[in-house]
């Protein structure tokens, strides 16, 4: 691993465990195995860091939303994709996810604007999704914006709690979120295998994993 990554990995380990004001910049160096003078070189400013982080993080969603819902019409096809993608890449990145997830409001104005920009069109793609099924007469909700928070709220929280370690396999565990996102809007429908397997390969393939259980 070059310095450049190690920073980059120390930044991510340490602003999802502390957060973004609660990490130093000796804490960085120290968890980067370098020195504070040095850590400028690979890092610019603390921010700068934060936003290739989170920037980076959302374009990955956006990439494997893409691709997990090429050429499907079908609303309820595409949004268990986006439930079970989202489910798979908490997951798979936790920490990274976190700190999306969490350091928003530690941006400055400029920054802020871009990185919700790009969370806003990963955001559009469930909007359109339960709006076209809410059109279609197959699902049911009278307030979708809201349905829409906290269906996204609850798959990522995944990035919180799971574990490869515990009693549910990550394929079965993305197929009970699917179904209880189904089930929020009024339609109970469980998640095909073959469905979940193309979610779990377009992971792997964006962030670069190799495809197995429990990643």
């Amino acid at each position: 691993m070059s310095s450049g990554e190690r920073v980059r990995a120390a930044a991510v380990k340490l602003f999802a465990a502390k957060g973004f004001h609660g990490t130093g910049i000796r804490d960085l160096a120290s968890e980067a195995e370098l020195s504070s003078a040095s850590l400028y070189h690979y890092m610019g400013t603390k921010e700068d860091l934060l936003v290739e982080i989170m920037t980076t993080a959302l374009r990955r969603l956006l990439d494997a939303a893409g691709k997990a819902t090429a050429g499907a019409v079908d609303p309820v096809a595409r949004l268990r994709s986006l439930v079970a993608l989202h489910v798979l890449a908490h997951a798979a990145r936790p920490a990274e996810t976190r700190v999306v997830d969490n350091e928003v409001d530690a941006l400055s104005d400029a920054a802020r604007t871009r990185v919700v920009a790009l969370r806003d069109e990963y955001e559009s793609l469930w909007a359109q999704a339960i709006s076209d099924g809410v059109a279609a007469g197959v699902f049911q909700t009278a307030h979708p914006a809201v349905t829409r928070l906290a269906l996204l709220e609850m798959c990522s929280g995944v990035a919180r709690w799971h574990s490869p370690l515990g009693p549910l396999p990550l394929e079965d565990l993305a197929t009970h979120y699917a179904e209880l996102a189904l089930g929020a809007l009024g339609h109970p429908v469980a998640v095909a295998v073959p469905d979940l397997r193309q979610c779990l390969e377009v992971v792997a393939q964006v962030w670069d994993m190799p495809v197995q259980p429990g990643f």
